[in-house]
């Protein structure tokens, strides 16, 4: 009985949230969707419009607007600044609903079958469908920052031995992306960017001050700061300038490394305990049915 009240009261929240001219337009749209012709409209429809509303009714709550407002940040960082606060309103709608779909779902299933444990795998289903884009988008940001981090020393040391070497400072950033053009690294793709926006007629702080917003890292912020600060000086002064920062990148890419490979060791232990376990149970389960 549990079930059948559960998936009762959910059905009817969704209909209530649907509206009554999705529910009229219900048979048109699953119709369309077997033909795959308008699969589009019938998630747009039954999914994120509903739940839309839900987010700007919780968006209202402070604790659930910074949460929000925190994801749609991260979703700037990765997607671009195209991206706007309306499509990351979508995108968590479109998240809550499949997962309060899949929690309907099991309760109809739970409350078919009797079996309670369904309804159980419905909110965790809920809980993963609902929320593993905020966690994802943390995670997707901290290896971007990461990506960064590693590969801006490299890059400075090219753009001082061409500035050491005769080069404007302004070409030589130009340059600096020889061989990187189909590169996916962040770091290359916003390289690339800024460079396309000087070739297009911008001028070199505007550019690099778009080039920093795009990265969004403290350590691309700082490079950015040296190279405005001394590009106009270049050679010698330029180089020394851009050095200094060098090394303690360097030292903070060495730093992710040893963190890295310490996470990476630590992520071992767990299968390794799981393979301890069983060859535990192997060799003792014959003296065990030995002695029985």
């Amino acid at each position: 009985m549990a079930g059948i009240a559960a998936a009762v009261l959910l059905t009817g929240f969704w209909c209530f949230l649907a509206g009554r001219f999705t529910i009229a337009h219900l048979p048109g749209m699953l119709a369309g969707r077997r033909n795959g012709s308008s699969s589009g409209r019938f998630k747009e429809r039954l999914i994120e419009m509903p739940f839309m509303r839900v987010i700007e009714y919780a968006m209202k709550q402070e604790p659930i607007g910074l949460l929000l407002n925190s994801y749609h940040m991260k979703l700037f960082i990765l997607r671009g600044s195209s991206w706007t606060m309306e499509r990351t309103k979508k995108e968590a709608a479109s998240a809550i609903g499949t997962g309060y779909g899949a929690l309907t779902g099991c309760a109809w299933l739970s409350g078919i079958s009797g079996e309670a444990l369904l309804l159980a795998a419905g909110l965790l289903a809920f809980i993963g469908f609902g929320f593993r884009g905020f966690a994802d988008a943390g995670k997707q940001v901290n290896r971007r920052r990461k990506a960064i981090i590693a590969a801006l020393p490299d890059r400075m040391s090219k753009l001082m031995l061409l500035v050491g070497a005769g080069e404007t400072v302004q070409s030589a950033f130009a340059r600096c992306l020889e061989g990187k053009e189909n590169s996916q690294n962040p770091l290359d793709r916003e390289w690339r960017a800024a460079v396309a926006a000087m070739r297009n007629g911008q001028s070199f702080n505007t550019a690099l001050e778009r080039f920093n917003r795009s990265c969004a890292v403290q350590e691309a912020s700082l490079f950015t700061t040296v190279m405005l600060l001394n590009y106009r000086k270049g050679g010698e002064h330029f180089v020394l300038a851009v050095r200094e920062l060098s090394y303690s990148l360097w030292e903070k890419r060495k730093e992710i490394a040893r963190v890295s490979g310490e996470e990476a060791s630590s992520k071992l232990v767990f299968p390794l305990v799981g393979i301890l376990f069983i060859m535990m149970i192997l060799v003792a389960a014959p003296a065990v049915l030995m002695m029985s």
